[in-house]
């Protein structure tokens, strides 16, 4: 059987956690090596990709990359949990918000913007995630930490009897919460509010379109030809610059050796990680340049 290595773009269903996903494919696929970019709450749907092997390596580089989701915000009512999960905290007599106005604040929220993680999350306070504490009844004071919506796009404006839903597009920086969004939007048209859904349509670059029903992986490999549907490491990084080592320094690059910078085309001309191949198009690993040197050393080396 064909050793698995690279990306599995999974469809995360509703009602499972990332780690349940990662514990059925595990089993599907037989390897223990499996790790993904980016937890979703359980009732939040879509794009969780899964690093097979040693794409494992590869994580922290995939987590940089921004994630799009698609939710629907409800005005009208707020939750403990910042979702329909969670219990009743507060109510609007009423809802009176034009689509115009909401359209403005959910555009007021693009750039950088301040968040405070919720209670109901996987954030560490002094050892203890945040939901262990919540669930114990307990509130904590949390750091407000920066985020980046690069984009924001209202998609449906529906009123309600006592309620108005505002769906939106977003394309934020990792370690936005979705959720705290949705209220911190719903304060700012003075109204308390709460994610009643949400989609990530892209992780890691990877689509909705590209991803794997869990039937589907267990059919692929009962088929023998779920290698065939893995995006390859080195293209679930390729915003990373490429280039190339003369083919008298290959060996030296994939034996962890440093390499002059003569020894690499085009030139590199900044300390960021760069993908490195040889000659043949075979992929080395990830390599950087040493600041103080100038010369091209390991970072990740895939032989």
């Amino acid at each position: 059987m064909t050793q698995l290595e690279g990306i599995l773009a999974v469809h995360k269903p509703a009602g499972w956690t990332s780690h349940d996903v990662v514990a059925k494919v595990r089993g599907i696929v037989r390897l223990k090596r499996i790790g993904h970019t980016g937890t979703l709450d359980p009732e939040v749907t879509g794009v969780l990709p899964l690093c097979l092997g040693r794409a494992t390596r590869v994580v922290e580089y995939l987590q940089e990359l921004p994630k799009e989701y698609h939710a629907v915000l409800r005005l009208g009512y707020a939750t403990d949990t910042e979702d329909v999960t969670g219990n009743v905290i507060e109510t609007a007599d009423e809802v009176h918000v034009t689509e115009s106005e909401a359209l403005a604040a959910l555009q007021s929220f693009t750039g950088r913007i301040s968040q405070v993680p919720p209670m109901f999350s996987a954030v560490k306070v002094n050892g203890k995630r945040l939901y262990e504490l919540a669930r114990e009844g307990k509130t904590v004071e949390r750091k407000s930490r920066e985020v980046t919506i690069h984009e924001i796009e209202m998609t449906d404006f529906h009123p309600g009897d006592g309620y108005t839903d505002i769906s939106f597009r977003v394309l934020c920086s990792k370690g936005t919460y979705i959720r705290t969004l949705c209220v911190d939007i719903g304060r700012k048209l003075g109204l308390p509010s709460v994610m009643v859904k949400l989609v990530r349509t892209v992780s890691a670059g990877i689509t909705e379109e590209q991803c794997l029903t869990l039937e589907q992986i267990e059919q692929f490999m009962k088929d023998e030809t779920l290698h065939t549907r893995l995006i390859p490491v080195d293209q679930s990084i390729q915003y990373l610059p490429r280039h190339t080592v003369s083919e008298e320094k290959k060996d030296a690059a994939l034996q962890g050796q440093r390499l002059s910078a003569r020894a690499v085309e085009p030139a590199v001309n900044s300390s960021e990680p760069i993908r490195l191949y040889d000659i043949n198009g075979n992929f080395l690993g990830i390599y950087k340049q040493q600041e103080e040197t100038g010369a091209i050393i390991p970072v990740k080396v895939f032989s």
